[in-house]
């Protein structure tokens, strides 16, 4: 399962060739990687997964993104931490 969470860079800096980006999202802000999207700048809406801003998104689809997690209890974290919990989930081991 992967995750792509909104979010809008607020500060853009380069440290040791990456350029890095402070990313608000709504009840935190962290650093993110910027260099898969080059041409997103500050007051953008990004998709993040796992620290790497991943594609740029207008404020309405930040907007409806962030409603839909809020729909589903807001915790994206959470759900996620159900669903690896499943035995569906559990990790297939190879028969010997």
């Amino acid at each position: 399962m992967s995750v792509e969470v909104p979010g809008k860079i607020l500060e853009v800096h380069t440290v040791r060739n990456n350029r890095l980006g402070l990313v608000d999202f709504g009840d935190t802000r962290r650093p993110i990687f910027l260099d898969l999207v080059p041409e997103a700048k500050i007051g953008d809406y990004v998709t993040v997964h796992v620290g790497f801003a991943t594609g740029r998104m207008t404020a309405e689809e930040a907007n409806g993104a962030r409603a839909a997690f809020a729909s589903h209890g807001g915790n994206a974290e959470l759900d996620l931490e159900h669903e690896e919990a499943s035995p569906a989930m559990s990790r297939r081991q190879k028969p010997r």
